[in-house]
């Protein structure tokens, strides 16, 4: 099976390639995802597929390959969206669109899971089973994403999903390498604005105000101790203020002072509390300096969880593809937000880092994600594709009866 996966990949390596060129030259972002649905959707309208469906979820497509036999429902999942950054890498085939770029490799995650229909297509008489393939929307609108979207429309249902996997290139990590892990693999990402409000006053006579910078610098303070005695000393959080505005005038106490910033956590039940958690600090401390607070707290991305037993027959995967120099060990789990997580939620799951650092490279010279001059190496492609579809081929092939997620 797995050689007939590495050929039918080699067979569609340069139309995956072509895929891959034209969404990168065309990116789109989160909500105007238009024409890369309808060039996704085209290309799949040229395959046997049993069922396409557009609109799903916004500008979400999702298809269905049904089986020769019954057998359980496996989906893949890629994401589509581009980011507001003006391209800096130089390629043949750079962002066309001012100011707008695949610099988080949603392209080459669509381009890979594109060839990777094309792959299990060709083996739809061998299929016990079903496969589901979502092109999804607005991962990069945190924190309210484009997975809830998309299950709200039933993207895991009609059939039932019983598993989903999806990918997402790595630069960190050599080509020829996937990092694939139980637990989490990507943090809870939550959106903390607050409001300070006091009295403004001349700034020679402080005492005839109440300095809403002074409570907000006490705000910031107040919320780190929330990390260090408020979790378990084994779990991990971070709390970060971005941004701090306030005040119009060097010798003005300002009567408002407005904070932006970031809560990511690791673990549910911390998740769950951290918004009681800084509430309650931003509260108390803004009164006990003479002030009132607003709190908006936007729950957004919960953390993404790998299921214990999908991530074991995942790694026996990559070990059949790379070769036991290909299956990482576990690695630090970044604090970064990925809205496959809502899928977790719902139905086992595993979501693998894909290595994309050329050979010769070395981690801190590769461009990191979200960065102008960040492309994946496309040696990486064909082991992402070769993944997926054989990942996909062993789940259908698993009993999965009775499996939580």
């Amino acid at each position: 099976m797995n050689q007939l996966v590495r050929e039918l990949e080699e067979k569609y390596r340069e139309r995956y390639m072509t895929f891959y060129r034209h969404l990168h030259a065309h990116p789109e972002l989160s909500y105007h995802e238009e024409k890369t649905a309808a060039f996704v959707y085209d290309i799949l309208k040229g395959l046997p597929l049993d069922e396409i469906r557009p609109n799903v979820g916004g500008h979400g497509v999702v298809a269905l390959l049904k089986g020769a036999r019954p057998g359980p429902c496996i989906a893949l999942r890629a994401d589509m969206d581009a980011l507001s950054i003006q391209e800096n890498t130089g390629c043949p085939f750079a962002s066309q669109v001012p100011g707008v770029m695949h610099a988080c490799g949603h392209d080459a995650h669509t381009a890979i899971l594109l060839g990777a229909v094309h792959v299990l297509c060709e083996m739809k008489e061998q299929l016990a089973g079903s496969l589901k393939f979502i092109f999804q929307p607005s991962e990069e609108m945190t924190p309210t994403g484009g997975a809830p979207g998309m299950i709200r429309d039933g993207a895991l249902e009609n059939p039932h999903v019983d598993a989903i996997i999806g990918l997402h290139v790595w630069p960190t990590l050599a080509t020829g390498t996937i990092g694939l892990q139980a637990g989490a693999v990507s943090a809870s990402s939550d959106h903390l604005r607050a409001t300070i409000r006091g009295v403004a006053s001349h700034g020679s006579m402080p005492d005839r105000g109440v300095d809403a910078i002074v409570a907000a610098s006490a705000v910031v303070m107040a919320l780190q101790p929330i990390i260090s005695r408020n979790l378990c000393p084994r779990n991990t959080a971070v709390i970060t203020i971005g941004t701090i505005k306030g005040g119009d005038r060097y010798n003005i106490v300002p009567d408002r002072v407005d904070l932006d910033g970031t809560v990511r956590s690791f673990d549910e039940a911390d998740h769950k509390k951290l918004p009681q958690w800084i509430e309650r600090a931003v509260a108390n401390t803004a009164a006990a300096y003479g002030c009132t607070a607003e709190i908006d707290y936007q729950r957004g991305f919960p953390a993404t969880m790998n299921h214990e037993r999908l991530v074991s027959i995942g790694r026996e995967v990559i070990r059949d593809i790379l070769g036991e120099k290909g299956v990482l060990p576990d690695l630090p789990v970044p604090p970064t937000g990925e809205d496959f997580s809502f899928y977790t939620l719902k139905v086992p799951a595993a979501f693998a880092w894909l290595g994309c650092r050329p050979d010769g490279v070395k981690p801190e010279d590769m461009p990191a994600l979200h960065n102008d001059r960040f492309l994946p190496d496309p040696a990486c492609f064909p082991w992402g594709i070769q993944y997926l579809a054989s990942m996909a081929l062993k789940l259908l092939e698993s009993d999965l009866k009775g499996l939580k997620k």
